[in-house]
């Protein structure tokens, strides 16, 4: 059963030896990054599964002590998910999303459950993300997600996605979904329109909320912001 969740964006500009000389500018939103994970750690969960989009290449899971790094951003920086040595027989790097939780954990001490990671193929339509969500709350008694996902990259004419006129009211409607633990919400969220204004959260947070059905979590909107032109939210669900 789902105990907690925290849900942070996944760029990895907030792994400060990849921002290096910007660091600074996401300052507040690694300390709220670190806030979220707190209530993770406080709900004392039995497993702890970090769900991130992936590309078709990068889905599915990834066992605890899976590597990955930021070597294509051009920074010797490797991370770990969790504190166990390599598994055996996995080759596969994590992909970026999942490498940014690693790079959290990593820097707030979790010493919590074991951690596992689930990269989320980004065009997985609503009913295989809610089933995925599902299954993932029923692997242990307690369970807590870390679930990261960034919203629209289309807020600003500098934006990756340049400017699109919708953006920003997808982002306010997931930003107050993500705020009030609003599964349905969440769950009514168009992938198609996601799609186009390129929030790469919109999956995994529909599997965040399939495993949220029934939990009875209530949410807290701890940053929301748009630097770069890309929406990014921290919550706290407990």
């Amino acid at each position: 059963m789902l105990v907690a969740a925290a849900v942070c964006p996944a760029p990895p500009l907030l792994v400060p030896p990849v921002a290096a000389g910007a660091a600074g500018e996401l300052a507040d939103a690694r300390t709220a990054c670190s806030d979220a994970l707190a209530v993770l750690a406080a709900s004392r969960p039995d497993r702890l599964i970090v769900v991130g989009p992936a590309d078709p290449d990068a889905g599915g899971p990834y066992p605890q002590g899976a590597r990955g790094g930021f070597h294509g951003f051009g920074v010797a920086c490797d991370v770990r998910l969790g504190e166990a040595p390599d598994p055996e027989g996995t080759t596969r790097p994590l992909p970026a999303s999942l490498a940014v939780a690693a790079w959290l954990l990593g820097h707030t001490a979790w010493s919590g459950a074991p951690v596992e990671g689930l990269g989320v193929e980004e065009p997985l339509n609503t009913a295989d993300c809610l089933e995925a969500g599902r299954e993932l709350a029923a692997r242990a008694e307690r369970v807590a997600l870390l679930v990261m996902g960034d919203g629209s990259a289309c807020r600003t004419l500098k934006a990756p996605g340049y400017l699109d006129e919708r953006a920003e009211a997808f982002d306010e409607a997931a930003a107050r979904a993500l705020g009030s633990a609003d599964v349905a919400a969440l769950t009514a969220l168009d992938p198609g329109l996601a799609s186009e204004l390129k929030a790469a959260g919109r999956a995994p947070w529909q599997v965040l909320a399939g495993a949220a059905e029934g939990a009875g979590l209530e949410g807290r909107l701890l940053y929301e912001d748009a630097p770069y032109g890309v929406g990014y939210f921290v919550a706290a669900w407990s």
